[in-house]
């Protein structure tokens, strides 16, 4: 058996990164959204820690207290309160992305929706699972079709919109009287002054069914490297996934899970964090918007929306020719033919770059 899968999208952008490299001044790699600053100091703690001179298998659903730890942010952070139980580590978010549409038991009858914009890997779990998928910001426009799952993000990869609570609430009700599941990827939330999760009983009205958060550490706490993240929501279908994932060997290492413990209960580096983001965002955001740009949406998460009016690719060039690399917005889908994403993810030092050859 095949997949149908597209080509992985950076491949295509490989002579403008050689480009961009070229510069004298070397290159300022804003295409990707993989951190750059320091691990916390008390995470790292944390797994250099007892828990990696455990020898035994760590099981799939995690020890209590990393539950309860994660249990205990999600109230302080975002408002939502959730049973520890319902709480699932993963092996970062990607690859519950990739793999949900399979592990909920989707097929070739079945069609999840993703937004118009998106982070690729949804519809290669679609993809995957030999789905159909729909891509749609509007639940009016998908008329009487039969829908198994729908595909939230806020803030958006790769627009920085944040949906407001009405809209999330409508999504909640029309995916309900439906029977459909909904997903919400909630990666960004902490780099937000005003998003909701799909659980903040604003939306949800108090009751967790048939909705399903997920969560990474990557951006909020540096952890890519980790691979650390957790979905919660309704205890039924994450007691499903569960299940499966125990069967398939989906496992957090022991000390990876000694650290999201140690992650989810310590909140200043989170808010460290957010507020380092929020500086390079004002100091970017000007430097493109004085070089001519138009940024659309942008207001929370970790990438600029820009257009320079004409096809993304080739602003992706000019850029590259001054050592910038972004990434195209068809990476996306069609609609983000026009704009480029601009990655918050680069030291103080490099932003100066870019802000400095952005004014020439």
């Amino acid at each position: 058996m095949t997949f149908s899968l597209p080509d992985f999208p950076w491949d295509s952008i490989a002579e403008d990164k050689a480009l961009a490299a070229g510069h004298p001044g070397g290159i300022v790699d804003l295409s990707v959204g993989t951190p750059v600053d320091p691990v916390p100091a008390v995470v790292r703690a944390a797994l250099a820690g007892h828990a990696a001179d455990v020898a035994g298998y760590p099981t799939t659903h995690g020890p209590s207290s990393l539950r309860e730890a994660i249990a205990g942010s999600l109230r302080r952070r975002f408002g939502i309160t959730v049973d520890p139980v319902p709480v699932l580590p993963t092996i970062g978010s990607k690859e519950l992305v990739a793999w949900l549409p399979t592990l909920l038991g989707l097929g070739a009858e079945h069609t999840v929706v993703i937004p118009e914009l998106a982070y690729p890997t949804y519809e290669v779990g679609v993809r995957l699972a030999g789905a159909q998928c729909v891509r749609s910001d509007s639940t009016t426009a998908l008329g009487p079709r039969r829908v198994a799952l729908v595909w939230l993000n806020s803030p958006s990869n790769p627009t920085g919109r944040v949906l407001p609570a009405e809209h999330l609430r409508k999504v909640v009700d029309w995916a309900r009287e439906r029977g459909a599941v909904v997903a919400s990827d909630e990666c960004y939330l902490s780099l937000s002054d005003g998003a909701l999760s799909v659980l903040h009983p604003d939306v949800c009205g108090g009751s967790h069914e048939g909705l399903l958060a997920v969560h990474s550490m990557s951006k909020s706490s540096n952890l890519a490297g980790y691979r650390a993240g957790f979905v919660t929501g309704d205890p039924r279908l994450v007691a499903d996934l569960l299940e499966v994932r125990k069967h398939a060997g989906m496992m957090v290492p022991r000390p990876v899970q000694a650290a999201m413990e140690a992650a989810a209960a310590d909140d200043t580096h989170v808010t460290e964090q957010a507020q380092l983001y929020a500086r390079r965002r004002v100091r970017l955001r000007a430097a493109l918007e004085s070089a001519g740009y138009r940024i659309d949406h942008s207001e929370a998460g970790l990438y600029l929306w820009a257009t320079a009016g004409e096809p993304g690719r080739v602003t992706v060039r000019r850029l590259a020719e001054a050592g910038i690399l972004v990434a195209p917005g068809d990476f996306y889908g069609p609609a983000g033919a026009q704009h480029v994403r601009v990655g918050l993810t680069a030291t103080d030092e490099r932003i100066e770059a870019a802000v400095e050859r952005l004014k020439a």
